[in-house]
């Protein structure tokens, strides 16, 4: 039996199967566009577990699994019994019995870890706390699609050392861009993110002009996430210096792509004049989600597909 492949994080694929599944994702939009059918996945499932709220994640996935030609199956804390305090463990060896694939959104990727090891099919991380992979792979299919290779690129993240940074970190090692990561004073990312990165693919400072200066993207992402709600007014009165203005972004190079992953809040981390700007990307940025998603299924199901 061939062994399952997961992607709990960004570091489980390869820089060429990276490659593959951004030139897949190019050829998945490109026929989805022009009206094609293609459903090699009929008759196939996927359970979605969310124990956190979600807009573009539930739907890429259920759009997806749909266009490929499969099924997706909803289930929360209301309507399951993963609210009701089942085990993790019992809950991926039934899941992994009715369907072909899981896609789990959640807290702690501790949990995601349990579950993985416990399911007979592929599981995919919709998001963690510590890392949000899909969206980066969605993030950097756009970048390629607006400008080419991301190699050797500069990419500046401004916010806190959350999962999307967090994984940032991780892509700029595998696929040869430096990021340049502005956070306040208490919200870096920690000492055990950055151990394994050498200054050729990352840069920490306090300071948002320094981060963005000269970079071919910029990104950022709300200054609260969910799991912090507490702490709101605190953030945003730490963050109060980290919104990306127009002016910011004159600070990066002339061409340079902004991007969000949404929802944001205009006039807390961005100004409305740049994600609704001609160099904002956010909604193909969020449109790729369905695409590389797409792929991703397909790839952790049936392996790499003749283009």
């Amino acid at each position: 039996m061939k062994p399952v492949r997961h992607y709990l994080q960004f570091s489980d694929l390869s820089r060429e199967e990276y490659s593959y599944l951004f030139e897949r994702s190019k050829t998945l939009k490109r026929r989805r566009n022009e009206g094609e059918r293609y459903q090699p996945l009929l008759g196939q499932v996927m359970s979605m577990v969310f124990e956190k709220n979600s807009t573009r994640t539930r739907v890429s996935f259920e759009a997806g699994m749909a266009q490929l030609g499969g099924h997706a199956i909803f289930l929360d804390a209301q309507t399951s019994q993963i609210g009701r305090g089942e085990p993790v463990e019992d809950t991926a060896r039934v899941l992994s019995r009715m369907s072909d694939i899981i896609m789990v959104r959640t807290f702690e990727q501790a949990m995601l870890e349990r579950l993985a090891a416990n399911s007979r099919v592929p599981v995919i991380n919709g998001l963690t706390n510590e890392y949000h992979p899909c969206q980066i792979l969605a993030d950097i299919f756009t970048y390629i699609e607006q400008r080419g290779s991301i190699k050797g690129k500069t990419v500046a993240w401004i916010g806190d050392g959350n999962n999307m940074s967090r994984t940032w970190l991780q892509a700029a090692k595998i696929l040869g861009f430096k990021l340049k990561v502005a956070t306040p004073v208490g919200y870096e990312l920690t000492v055990l993110d950055r151990q394994h990165y050498d200054t050729s693919v990352f840069e920490a400072s306090h300071s948002a002009k320094n981060a963005i200066s000269q970079a071919d993207l910029v990104t950022t992402d709300v200054f609260t996430s969910m799991g912090f709600e507490a702490e709101k007014e605190q953030r945003l009165a730490a963050f109060r210096d980290y919104q990306v203005t127009p002016e910011l972004m004159q600070q990066a190079k002339p061409d340079a792509l902004f991007m969000h992953c949404l929802p944001a809040h205009r006039g807390e981390e961005v100004a409305a004049s740049v994600i609704d700007g001609p160099q904002s990307v956010v909604w193909d940025e969020a449109e790729n989600r369905l695409h590389v998603q797409k792929a991703l299924i397909e790839f952790l199901l049936l392996g790499q597909q003749p283009s």
